[in-house]
């Protein structure tokens, strides 16, 4: 089913059985990031967070690109002093931000060039899929800045380890769909015309999951990351459990047993 979506003017989204496929939509300008697209995606992802009706975020890009970072006719937002960089700078990240704290997954669908903040946008999505031509880099790293940026530095060493994060982020350099695989970037690489069915499977499996069981599998999956100790992630473990055991457990028991889809509520 399909239902119709509040119109952006820098995102498309098509919202089919639970799962919302949102386009960043300038394909002209390979997708790249303007004010308008900082506004729209603050809007997107900030009204996420109560919206139950949606399980999955298929994140993609129109056109030949995923998203080739900031739009460089527009630096002057940043440019124009201290302050004004800061605010600027702040908008960019809470993107990023927005993405990770809302409760439901997002995976990304990458082809073409995904640099600059469109590699931020990459890393911050729970899953990962590239076309064969997808490639990608730091491209902070190229125009006078540091490579460390809006949350870059937090999420690539926990990808790819500190030493292919530092190559990337000290050089600019590009790095392959091959090697992106190799080095843990992303979990699946496939032919460009079949990355979209490849997400759509990928979106289906998750949102067969039981609704809290989902939102509460990212929730830990965040924390566990930073946690202090053993103790701590299996303490949260527990309550999530327990949480889902008397809503979801028998239901889900059932239909595994009877070999049929699970039918859970969210109520």
């Amino acid at each position: 089913m399909t239902e119709p979506r509040q119109a952006y003017e820098t995102l498309s989204i098509e919202h089919r059985n639970g799962v919302d496929w949102l386009t960043l939509d300038r394909p002209e300008q390979f997708n790249a990031l303007n004010g308008a697209m900082i506004e729209d995606l603050l809007d997107y992802f900030g009204g996420l967070y109560f919206d139950h009706r949606v399980r999955v975020v298929v994140l993609r890009g129109a056109g030949k690109h995923f998203c080739a970072g900031l739009d460089l006719n527009e630096t002057a937002t940043f440019t124009s002093g201290i302050v004004a960089g800061a605010r600027g700078q702040r908008r960019v990240a809470e993107i990023i931000l927005r993405m990770r704290r809302c409760p439901q997954p997002v995976i990304a669908l990458v082809q073409g060039a995904a640099t600059g903040a469109g590699l931020a946008f990459t890393l911050a999505a729970d899953v990962r899929y590239a076309a064969e031509n997808a490639r990608f880099n730091v491209a902070m790293a190229r125009i006078g800045l540091t490579g460390c940026d809006v949350g870059i530095s937090y999420f690539l060493p926990r990808a790819v380890g500190a030493g292919n994060a530092a190559e990337m982020m000290m050089t600019g350099r590009f790095v392959d769909a091959a090697k992106a695989l190799r080095s843990g970037l992303v979990s699946e690489v496939v032919a460009a015309d079949a990355l979209a069915e490849a997400g759509a499977a990928l979106a289906a499996e998750m949102a067969a999951m039981s609704p809290l069981g989902l939102r509460l599998t990212k929730e830990g999956l965040n924390m566990a990351q930073d946690a202090g100790s053993l103790e701590a992630v299996i303490a949260l473990e527990d309550r999530g459990q327990v949480m889902c055991l008397g809503p979801f457990l028998e239901e889900g028991a059932a239909a595994f047993l009877e070999k049929r889809p699970p039918r859970y509520s969210d109520e």
